[in-house]
């Protein structure tokens, strides 16, 4: 099967394996040996299945042009893959949220990241194929540095900034309720004065820096209500570093099932990370299984003899 990616990214072509900034956008059209096409462009090329990411803003341009209608020109079928949390349409002014929900119903294939989002994309829609199309790592580009010092790791990595589209505070309060060895990495959306409540905010980093700098951490905090593709779970599953994160995420649930609280349950949270942090017997299990749930449901084999293989036969 001939693939493309479109998005608004202007990256062209394909991805390298080694590429230095692979996360998940670049992950999984590496993995599927797809072209990158931005949304602007009109190859001269056919493809079998354009996977079209439409932007969490900016829509409006999208309109204009008509790009699903110039995908269609060069694209068997269109498979339109969710960006950010399933309800972050409902943010566009109305006319934009009416020509969403009429484009996503007319996709031949509708891509989620979590059950809870293929239950949600169903319910809205009543399409008849909603698949999850699995959050996905490339190792290539990580340095093999980020395994071989488990025992030396130290302190609480928190998963984003002070928003609420984060929750970074409360991952802080969580994480400061057993240590002040935090470090968080600086997003587009840290506001000022973070780094005077003594956290370690890390500059930016391309993504294989990014695992590295994780993997110096031996526990992480991620309690983000908003839920998409789950990728700081999925990181520190990666590394084995056990994460508390919310159900509703794939990621957390499969990979650190222990560690999995309900939303906005600080409590639960306290308890957990007290006994993480203290218990060391625990904290190996969690790590041991955080390892295996990554390798048996989320390495890049898996990918391809699942996602990738239902894709080919569709």
């Amino acid at each position: 099967m001939k693939i493309c990616y479109v998005t608004e990214m202007g990256y062209r072509g394909k991805y390298p394996r080694n590429y230095p900034m692979m996360r998940t956008e670049q992950a999984w059209p590496c993995a599927l040996e797809a072209d990158c096409i931005p949304c602007t462009e009109t190859p001269s090329e056919s493809y079998d299945l354009a996977i079209v990411i439409i932007p969490k803003v900016g829509v409006e341009k999208w309109i204009k042009y008509d790009v699903l209608s110039k995908v269609r020109t060069y694209a068997s079928k269109i498979a339109i893959m969710q960006e950010g949390p399933n309800w972050c349409f409902q943010d566009y002014p109305l006319n934009q949220q009416i020509w969403y929900y009429n484009t996503i119903r007319k996709a031949d294939i509708l891509l989620v990241h979590n059950k809870t989002d293929k239950n949600y994309y169903q319910g809205i829609t009543n399409h008849p194929d909603v698949r999850i199309m699995p959050t996905l790592m490339i190792e290539d580009p990580i340095d093999t540095y980020t395994l071989t010092h488990i025992n030396d790791r130290k302190g609480i990595m928190i998963g984003g900034n002070f928003v609420s589209w984060y929750g970074g505070f409360d991952s802080f309060i969580i994480a400061s309720s057993v240590t002040k060895d935090i470090k968080s990495p600086k997003m587009g959306r840290a506001i000022a004065g973070e780094e005077q409540l003594g956290i370690n905010q890390l500059p930016y980093l391309q993504w294989n820096q990014w695992i590295t700098a994780l993997s110096d951490c031996k526990i992480g905090v991620h309690l983000m209500r908003t839920h998409a593709a789950g990728t700081f779970a999925l990181n520190c599953a990666y590394l084995g570093i056990p994460c508390i994160g919310y159900k509703g995420l794939d990621t957390q649930e499969i990979c650190h099932p222990s560690l999995s609280i309900e939303l906005g349950d600080l409590v639960e949270g306290r308890k957990i990370i007290n006994t993480l942090y203290n218990d060391a017997d625990f904290y190996l299990e969690c790590s041991n299984q955080a390892l295996k749930n990554y390798k048996q449901y989320y390495h890049e084999n898996i990918f391809n003899s699942t996602f990738k293989k239902q894709l080919e036969v569709s």
